[in-house]
């Protein structure tokens, strides 16, 4: 082979240079070049010896003028805001005639003009955490994540992500999960063979949604008691609506002692109905109800009482940033 691990190169481009760190397949190695490492084809790099001759030429001969060529205009095109990406890049098993995979390199791409922060988590089906990183990713850029062999994808694990603008810390935060099927990888792989690329990749989101504008004082009016000592028994529909609420027991009662753990589930199960109309009567289009964790008796009734309000549109029990699993996500439509 050309090249090895461990040579130097340069990038027949840029004139960067570097040195090889990995062998992928025949057409294409990966290459680390100023602390970043990522794959490049074969025929887009060289052997630095040629310029290093070249240039220890120039600095001998001192009898000419120095004289400072005239760089040339090239246009660059500019990087277009695509959005923020997982990219996967296989690695084939070496000394084997067919192309097999090893394994997968996951990578997190940044194609947008604005720097963010990421939080993200590798689960299995038993929702172990395998693998978790969370930092800020400038524009225009890209993180290695972690490596994962590819016997391991066949268990279909979880890829939870969440992503916001540091731009803007108001912006609404983006949260997802991606899964990829066998089949769909097997797809992948056998275009990246055919088309003779090194990754695919998924698009996680084209951009941030704005920060919600402040309620104007005339949408939601909270009548205020002129006697202060009845502000306590106040009609929760002249409150403003909250886009979360706790259901945990510390969180709406002062004193539960002496309560069975019936006269506690019905104090809950008030309570989300008072929020819910509340959610409904502001024509609120999400909102978040934290239940925890436990044995799972509140979350089953929240979840019963939300099959039976028409407005609900859908309702997710998937990892929710702070909240884990302990929260469930209710979307509703007028």
């Amino acid at each position: 082979m050309k090249f090895s691990i461990g040579d130097k190169i340069i990038l027949k481009q840029s004139g960067e240079e570097g040195v090889v760190t990995a062998y992928i397949n025949e057409q294409m190695i990966e290459v680390e070049v100023s602390g970043i490492t990522f794959p490049v084809y074969i025929d887009d790099i060289d052997h630095p010896y040629l310029k290093w001759f070249t240039e220890k030429k120039k600095t001998v001969s001192k009898s000419q003028p120095e004289q400072l060529p005239v760089e040339k205009h090239q246009f660059k095109t500019p990087k277009l805001a695509k959005g923020v990406y997982f990219s996967f890049l296989p690695e084939y098993k070496a000394d084997v005639f067919e192309d097999e995979v090893k394994d997968l390199k996951v990578y997190l791409l940044n194609e947008l003009p604005t720097t963010i922060y990421f939080n993200y988590k590798l689960l299995n089906n038993q929702q172990e955490i395998l693998f978790s990183h969370e930092g800020k990713l400038h524009k225009f850029s890209h993180i290695y994540l972690h490596s994962i062999p590819f016997d391991v994808m066949n268990e279909q694990p979880r890829f939870h992500w969440e992503l916001s603008d540091s731009n803007d810390v108001a912006a609404t935060m983006q949260t997802g999960v991606l899964r990829i099927k066998p089949q769909k990888l097997f797809e992948h792989i056998h275009q990246l063979l055919l088309s003779n690329e090194p990754t695919f990749s998924y698009l996680l989101i084209d951009g941030f949604t704005p920060a919600p504008k402040k309620v104007q004082d005339d949408f939601f009016v909270e009548v205020k008691p002129k006697d202060k000592s009845k502000t306590k028994n106040k009609d929760w529909r002249t409150s403003l609506p909250h886009f979360e609420i706790d259901l945990h027991l510390e969180k709406i009662a002062d004193n539960v002692r002496g309560m069975s753990n019936a006269d506690k589930l019905q104090l809950q199960l008030q309570t989300l109905h008072k929020h819910l109309d509340t959610v409904i009567a502001n024509r609120q289009e999400r909102t978040v109800i934290i239940h925890g964790l436990g044995k799972g008796v509140l979350k089953d009734e929240v979840h019963k009482i939300l099959r039976e309000i028409p407005e609900v549109t859908r309702f997710s029990n998937e990892w929710l940033g702070q909240y884990g699993f302990g929260a469930t996500e209710v979307w509703f439509k007028y």
